[in-house]
């Protein structure tokens, strides 16, 4: 008798599963900018980045990453996948992360993905497919997400909040073939959704009617006057002003060196206001006109907004303050594989530089608290040393004057 079961399960199990494929990875280990990151030279001025593992990190190997180093720069560096990557029918996922080490005060910490370019001309009219990560700038923090569709950068509509301490964060974008996204924070995640509501990539599906008005005869007010209310009598009588009942002329007052005197005035307590009749219902009110609806003709559905060939990632961006260390970048098909990545380069890492952090703030703390008592002991001996000084010239001053 056949095991149904069994026969089943190996019959699954003959059937290939979809392979993941990772385009790109890089983790920054060696001491040197790898090769394959070609610097841009659209600019002679750019910025220069160097390899460093920072002033506190977890490894000092496994923390290395791709930091600015210059203050005041713009800085373009890309690196090419390590084949092409057509997302059609396919999960994309995009993540690295970011170290803004030096308190960054205004700068952008975004990576590209892009098609196919000549990395020495990469520069910011450089067009790409997505652009995604932090962007800080004083108050105004965000993760920027970005999607080019027709040759046009849109930026999704929501602010997302960025990691913008000095610690590592981790970024992940995800776009899938349904044509939804999701947007992941230190593997948290933060946004999710359709990118056709997120993003204003398509025009909308209705727009008003060009041909509608609003009637002439449209009453759109929804009180009136009430016509049987009358104003009462003497109202317009009273006056806003009143002499002050309680004020005096000053004794020292002279008519004929200051004039005549006049009394100030003070504000009516009586005094209403301008009259207006009380409002009622207005029996004529329609409601608030609404301008009718039609299907926009411009407006056609694209189920493949998603879809971008890609060949390149890079960092194009602008630092006040340079500093930052972008490391674990991975380009794939696979969420498994970006979160398996994750984990080793950054969820198994994180303890050890918060440590890390710990004990440099602590040493930096002490060496702060040191500096400022060895200045206050200097400020305290300099201001001795003067009374001294001075005490000596006072009695100089004192003993010649008695030998006077």
């Amino acid at each position: 008798m056949v095991n149904f079961a069994k026969a089943i399960s190996l019959a699954l199990a003959a059937i290939p599963l979809a392979q993941a494929t990772v385009y790109f990875q890089e983790t920054f280990d060696s001491d040197k900018i790898p090769s394959r990151w070609i610097q841009s030279e659209s600019k002679d001025d750019f910025g220069k980045f160097k390899i460093s593992a920072g002033k506190f990190h977890a490894d000092a190997k496994a923390s290395r990453g791709l930091q600015t180093s210059q203050d005041a720069k713009f800085y373009s560096i890309s690196a090419a996948l390590d084949k092409e990557f057509d997302n059609k029918d396919k999960d994309l996922v995009l993540q690295f992360t970011a170290k803004f080490e030096q308190n960054i005060d205004c700068g952008g910490g975004y990576i590209k993905l892009l098609p196919k370019m000549d990395p020495k001309k990469f520069n910011g009219e450089t067009p790409y497919s997505i652009m995604f990560g932090p962007d800080i700038c004083g108050h105004d923090k965000k993760i920027h997400a970005i999607l080019n569709y027709k040759d046009k950068n849109h930026l999704i509509k929501k602010t997302i909040a960025p990691g913008s301490d000095q610690l590592t964060h981790q970024y992940t974008f995800i776009l899938k073939p349904d044509q939804t996204f999701k947007i992941l924070l230190d593997g948290e995640e933060k946004e999710s959704g359709s990118i056709t509501d997120e993003w204003d990539l398509l025009p909308p599906k209705k727009i008003k009617d060009p041909s509608a008005s609003k009637p002439a005869d449209w009453v759109d007010d929804a009180e009136i006057a009430d016509p049987t209310d009358k104003k009462p009598k003497g109202w317009d009588d009273i006056p806003a002003t009143i002499v002050d009942p309680e004020a005096e002329k000053p004794e020292d007052w002279d008519d004929e060196m200051d004039g005549e005197w006049e009394a100030p005035k003070i504000s009516n307590p009586e005094f209403k206001g301008e009259w207006k009749a009380k409002q009622i219902p207005n029996p004529e009110y329609k409601g608030p006109w609404v301008h009718p609806e039609i299907d926009n003709p411009e407006y056609k559905e694209d189920a493949e907004i998603y879809h971008y060939t890609n060949a390149h990632v890079g960092f194009d961006l602008w630092q006040v303050k340079s500093g930052t260390i972008f490391d674990n970048i991975i380009v794939t098909d696979s969420i498994a594989e970006a979160e398996k990545f994750g984990k080793k380069t950054w969820a198994d890492l994180k303890e050890k530089e918060q440590s890390a952090k710990d004990k440099l703030d602590e040493k930096e703390r002490k060496e702060a608290e040191e500096k400022a008592e060895k200045e206050k002991k200097e400020r305290e001996a300099e201001e001795a040393a003067s009374k001294k000084d001075e005490k000596v010239a006072d009695d100089a001053e004192e003993i010649e004057h008695e030998e006077l």
